[in-house]
C-alpha cells in the first residue's frame, strides 16, 4: 500500500518501528486501559498485514508468537507494513478470561458499534483503527479451556488468494471453515480482505510446538506476500491436508473419560476413540468415531457430562 498509515491520529513514517497505546474505555476503578499496537513500517511499499492475538483473553500462545515475530531479524528488510496486536482483549488478559467484563465474546461482536456494548465498542475500534487499513490479516487462537487443538488454519479456502496464503502457512491441516456470525473473520471477509485464522494448543497454556508452528507460518505468509526475503526459511514440511468438513464426537454418557487417541492421529469410522467409565459402577461406554478423518481437537479434561465435545475430527477430500 502507498497510502499513509495513520493509527490513533499518529502518522507512521516509512522505515520506522513504532508502539502505539490505543486508548480503551477505562475500568470502573478509574484505571486507564490501552491496547498495545506494534507497527513495523517498511522503507518500500508492499502489503499491509495485521497479526492479532488474544481476541479471547485466555488464549495465550498468540501473545508469545507476536513477541517472537517482532524480534525477527528479517523485519529490517520489510516491504510494506506489519501491524502486530498481541493483546486485543486486554480486559480478558487481565482476568485470564475468554470474555470481556460485560460477559460478551469479542469474536461474536464484530464489526461492532461506537455506541454499543463494551464488546461492540472494542470491536468497532479494532476494525476502524487496524483492519480497514490493511490488505491481509492473520488472527491467532488456541482451543478453549480444557481443549487442545492441533496446529491448523481455518479460512475461506474457496478464495484463491486465501488458499495460496493458507498453503504457505505450512500447518498439518487446512480447514475450509464456515463463517461465524459476529466473528472477526466474517467482518474482514465482508471487506474483501484475505484472512487466516490460526488455531494451536489450548487456553491458559503455552504450547511450544504450536508457538513455533505459528511463528513459522506467519513468516511463510510474509514471504509469499513478498514482505520479507525468501532465503532464510528451512526445509518445507509435508503438504497440508485440505479438510472439506469436520465433526465433533460427543460423549454418549457421563463419567470418567479415558482417551485412546492423540491429536494428529488418523481414525476410521467405528474406531473406539476412548472409554467413559462410571466412577461408581463397572459400567463402561465406548466413544465411537462417526467418520474417517484426522483428530484436530481433543478434550483434555477426563470428567465429562453426556453431550460434551470430546474429539474434533477433520474430514478430507484431497491433499492441498
Amino acid at each position: 500500500m502507498t497510502a499513509a498509515l495513520i493509527i490513533n491520529q499518529q502518522t507512521i513514517k516509512p522505515g520506522t518501528i513504532t508502539t502505539i497505546d490505543l486508548p480503551l474505555p477505562e475500568l470502573y476503578t478509574h484505571t486507564l486501559m490501552t491496547m498495545p499496537i506494534h507497527v513495523v513500517c517498511g522503507k518500500k511499499p508492499g502489503p499491509r498485514l495485521f497479526v492479532s492475538a488474544a481476541i479471547h483473553g485466555n488464549e495465550l500462545n498468540g501473545v508469545e508468537i507476536v513477541r517472537r515475530l517482532l524480534k525477527q531479524p528479517g523485519l529490517d528488510k520489510l516491504r510494506g507494513d506489519l501491524i502486530a496486536v498481541p493483546m486485543v482483549n486486554v480486559y480478558g488478559i487481565i482476568q485470564q478470561s475468554r470474555y470481556l467484563p460485560d460477559r460478551r465474546d469479542l469474536n461474536r461482536s464484530f464489526p461492532g458499534s461506537k455506541k454499543g456494548s463494551l464488546a461492540a465498542r472494542l470491536a468497532d475500534l479494532f476494525m476502524t483503527e487496524i483492519v480497514t487499513k490493511c490488505t491481509h490479516g492473520i488472527d491467532l487462537h488456541t482451543g478453549a479451556i480444557h481443549r487442545n487443538n492441533l496446529p491448523q488454519i481455518r479460512a475461506n479456502l474457496d478464495d484463491p488468494e486465501t488458499l495460496r496464503l493458507a498453503k504457505s502457512f505450512n500447518v498439518p491441516v487446512l480447514l475450509n471453515s464456515n463463517l461465524q456470525d459476529g466473528s472477526l473473520r466474517e467482518a474482514v471477509s465482508e471487506l474483501g480482505i484475505p484472512m487466516l485464522l490460526y488455531e494451536g494448543g489450548e487456553a491458559l497454556r503455552f504450547d511450544e510446538n504450536a508457538i513455533r508452528v505459528g511463528l513459522r507460518g506467519i513468516l511463510g505468509v510474509m514471504k509469499t506476500l513478498g514482505m520479507i526475503p525468501e532465503k532464510s526459511q528451512g526445509k518445507a514440511g509435508s503438504p497440508s491436508l485440505l479438510a472439506h468438513d469436520s465433526q465433533w464426537i460427543r460423549a454418549p454418557g457421563g463419567g470418567i473419560f479415558c482417551a485412546a487417541h492423540r491429536l494428529g492421529e488418523p481414525v476410521r469410522e467405528q474406531d473406539v476413540l476412548g472409554i467413559i467409565r462410571d466412577p461408581s459402577s463397572s459400567l463402561e461406554i465406548p466413544v465411537i468415531a462417526s467418520c474417517n478423518g484426522l483428530i484436530i481437537g481433543r478434550s483434555e479434561l477426563p470428567l465429562v457430562h453426556e453431550g460434551e465435545a470430546l474429539f474434533h475430527i477433520a474430514q478430507f477430500a484431497q491433499s492441498a
